[in-house]
């Protein structure tokens, strides 16, 4: 079996079982015609699995009663064929042992099941009533097309695959494998990034001085800087995000921000808002969603027209040809075949035609950066750290002493490791350390890139890789995955020792991912004791990084924005999240902030809840200073969580019985509405005692709000808009609309109008609040730099004062 036919293989069943991710069950087509769905229309491909699972049902019934016999034969005969193949598939595994290319055999033994399976299958011969029933009309025509990719993806002479690679060594399409890269070991900013914000300043003057409607001149120290940042949440998060960020863009905020960051579905909205699809125009973007996402992501017949027509096909399936050609330590998955098909529904315009390779490269968005003209943008992923107890403590055998501390600090190690993308760097803050943008997706070793044997690196990966990345939250852990289902179980008898059984093994749950993660190069390989000592010893370990959707840590990418030296004045958050109450996922960032020592952030941010007792938040304040972010996280989410749901439940009721009207007053006093702003402080930092909640500001008292967000001590505003129903917006409730859940794939036009106006109805209950927060941190820093100035200028006088003064004695 050669290389190439193990390559084109595992990207043609990954790609059938990537519908899994989305509802979809075609991935049954070569073993389980009678599974399909009847119709030959993309509009009636059932939207969820309940739909499919039930129809299937129904038709392997009416199969099974009316061609009982024949349904039989035909299993048993797929399955002896199955088994001869796969004895086939080892047969050939063993003799490819001794090939140059032998890392392409671990992607697949018995890769050639799906193509194999569609081929035997006699369409012709299936009776009219059968086929009537049970076929599709566009099933009759996948074999044709399966086998053209098939084709195609051979490596070849004249092969498409052929093309892909001899491309991906030419100087003169991927200039970057001719550059020599090195892991930058620090955490100050890059001087890319240093240039940017200069020239962002400089560009966003008079910008800013329209959107404040401000007649004399801005200084460009003067103006804020401030961050939009957007959650995650699938189509969800990328529509409404879209539709909040247009928001700006109209209200001439976007033109004032230096920042944009993103979580899955939001890093989705900045690759195609960096593109030639979405031309810098969230309008344009939306006319563009409605266009590609109106059918289901995994529906075959798109896809797969997309993956045999010219330009399409090379456009989509060049990462994937690089990738595992290229690199033969890594590992090609679910998450790949995912990130294929996003990269089928979301980056290709309507007409298919016009695609443009410059769109494949996360570098290339520097030069919409190069004068200043947009924000940068900052994407997100995360690397769990899972270590093993067991294998800590052996290799600390010596005492048993010695065998609890390596077991405690393997506890205490459990953590997400935040890795930031932009145009100029990808960057982890614990490793210290980065590399250029352009060299991502080549080996590193000791702080070098590696080269082929060719002379030259791997170029830039794809875009098309990195969506599936960005939201892969299926590669949850066992402990997320359960925490989706409980609300289902929990009507189920005994579910309460079920529940408390899984509890107690909440903490193997945390470590285990039923679906592995994606994997990049690991650009700090072999660099003991050259790194800071928050990099974990296990990155040092392998060759190659598991990285996934950072909404697995926060659903917000707030962490990035509070790297030192990027001074975020106002940070303005869109929260798409499900389940935004429960989750609290501004509350989260407290104990990140508490970890790092940064004083910035206004700790107590979030979803009101009522607290524990004054002494026991104390003592849980004083726990929560310990070495781990990730326990630092939960012990502060515990802290301003409070009091258990039972415990809530409980007192709500004692409550609402004695005083009727009590509703009423909890939500004047805590419940968060369409926009909520905090005002952070340094005093707050000043001692050791636990720092006293943010101040929250209400615009309705203009006076007392600008005179906290001018004292000199004040330091971030968090400016909050979560997607909340909106009585002005009937039929849209995030938590009820169905087609609002987080794993919908299907929007149509008049779905999306609704997000669209959900948040832009949102974002006028708090447009006004926000301007006014920017004009008063404006006019702090305009008053800091001007007393500044006056201070530097009495220097400069006493200065020389004294030296006249010498002058004359002398």
């Amino acid at each position: 079996m050669s290389a190439a036919h193990l390559l084109r293989s595992k990207i043609l069943r990954y790609t059938t079982l990537a519908g899994v991710c989305g509802g979809s069950a075609w991935l049954l087509l070569p073993r389980r015609v009678a599974t399909l769905h009847d119709s030959g229309s993309s509009q009636a491909w059932p939207s969820t699995d309940a739909a499919l699972i039930g129809h299937a049902r129904r038709v392997q019934n009416h199969f099974a009663s009316t061609q009982p016999q024949q349904a039989q034969q035909h299993s048993k005969k797929d399955d002896a064929e199955t088994i001869d193949h796969a004895t086939n598939a080892e047969t050939y595994s063993a003799a490819f042992e001794d090939d140059d290319e032998n890392s392409w055999m671990q992607f697949s033994r018995n890769l050639d099941v799906v193509l194999d399976g569609i081929k035997r299958i006699e369409w012709a011969g299936l009776g009219d009533k059968i086929t009537e029933l049970v076929l599709p009309t566009w099933a009759k025509h996948l074999p044709e097309s399966i086998q053209k990719l098939n084709s195609e993806l051979s490596l070849k002479e004249g092969s498409l695959a052929n093309e892909i690679w001899q491309e991906a060594h030419d100087p003169s399409i991927n200039p970057e494998v001719l550059w020599n890269a090195r892991v930058r070991v620090g955490n100050t900013l890059s001087n890319e990034e240093l240039r940017f914000r200069k020239r962002r300043k400089e560009y966003m003057v008079e910008h800013f001085k329209k959107y404040m409607d401000i007649k004399e001149d801005v200084h460009p120290d003067d103006i804020p800087t401030i961050a939009i940042c957007g959650s995650g949440g699938g189509l969800r998060a990328l529509v409404a995000g879209t539709s909040s960020y247009l928001c700006t863009q109209e209200a001439g905020l976007f033109d004032c921000c230096t920042y944009t960051a993103g979580v899955s579905g939001s890093c989705w909205l900045q690759t195609l808002f960096f593109s030639s699809v979405g031309k810098q125009s969230h309008a344009v973007m939306l006319n563009h969603i409605k266009s590609r996402i109106g059918t289901h992501i995994a529906f075959p017949p798109p896809a797969l027209k997309l993956l045999t027509s010219a330009p399409t096909s090379k456009f989509i399936l060049s990462g994937f040809i690089e990738k595992l050609k290229g690199d033969p330590g890594a590992s090609f998955g679910l998450v790949d075949a995912y990130s294929l098909l996003l990269a089928a529904r979301l980056m290709i315009p309507k007409g298919d035609l016009d695609v443009q390779a410059k769109d494949l490269k996360l570098s290339n968005q520097s030069a919409y950066l190069k004068d200043g003209a947009y924000p940068m943008p900052i994407y997100t992923v995360v690397r769990h750290e899972i270590p093993i107890e067991e294998e800590v403590a052996a290799e600390n055998p010596a005492t048993p002493t010695d065998r609890a501390k390596a077991v405690a600090r393997a506890k205490r190690e459990a953590w997400f490791q935040w890795i930031e993308l932009h145009p100029w760097e990808v960057f982890c803050e614990e490793f210290g350390a980065g590399i250029p943008t352009w060299s991502l997706g080549r080996p590193f070793e000791g702080g070098q890139n590696k080269i082929l044997e060719t002379g030259v690196a791997l170029p830039e990966i794809r875009q098309s890789l990195l969506l599936g990345i960005y939201g892969s939250a299926f590669c949850a852990t066992l402990a997320h995955y359960y925490k989706e289902v409980k609300p289902i179980l929990s009507g189920l008898v005994g579910f309460g020792q079920l529940d408390s059984l899984l509890e107690e093994k909440n903490q193997d749950l945390v470590k285990i991912h039923p679906i592995d993660p994606a994997t990049i190069p690991n650009f700090v390989y072999g660099m003991e004791g050259r790194l800071p000592e928050t990099c974990p010893e296990s990155v040092f370990k392998s060759d190659h990084l598991q990285v996934m959707d950072a909404g697995m840590s926060n659903n917000l990418p707030i962490y990035p924005l509070l790297r030192p030296g990027r001074d975020v004045d106002v940070l303005v958050a869109f929260d798409a999240s499900a389940d935004i109450k429960k989750e609290n996922w501004l509350s989260v960032v407290d104990g990140y902030a508490k970890q790092r020592g940064i004083k910035s952030w206004p700790v107590g941010t979030g979803w009101p809840k009522q607290s524990l007792k004054p002494q026991e938040n104390a003592e849980e304040f004083e726990e929560a200073q310990i070495s781990s972010p990730q326990e630092a996280a939960k012990k502060f989410s515990q802290i301003r969580g409070g009091a258990t749901e039972s415990q809530k439940q409980a007192q709500a009721q004692a409550v609402d019985a004695n005083e009727p009207d009590s509703h009423a007053r909890r939500g004047e006093q805590g419940e968060l509405g369409h926009c909520s702003i905090w005002i952070g402080t340094k005093q707050e930092r000043d001692s050791g005692d636990e720092p006293p909640p943010s101040k929250r500001l209400s615009w309705e008292d203009a006076d007392d709000s600008s005179f906290q967000l001018m004292e000199p001590n004040a330091t971030m505003a968090v400016v909050y808009f979560p997607l909340l129903p909106n009585k002005k917006v009937a039929g849209v409730d995030p938590d009820q609309t169905d087609y609002l859940s987080t794993w919908n794939f299907i929007y149509t036009p008049e779905q999306i109008d609704k997000v669209v106006e959900l948040a832009r109805t949102n974002f006028k209950e708090g447009e006004e609040a926000t301007k006014r927060t920017i004009r008063a941190v404006y006019e702090r820093k305009k008053a800091s730099r001007l007393q500044l100035e006056d201070q530097s200028k009495l220097r400069s006088l006493r200065k020389k004062l004294k030296h006249d003064a010498d002058m004359f004695r002398g």
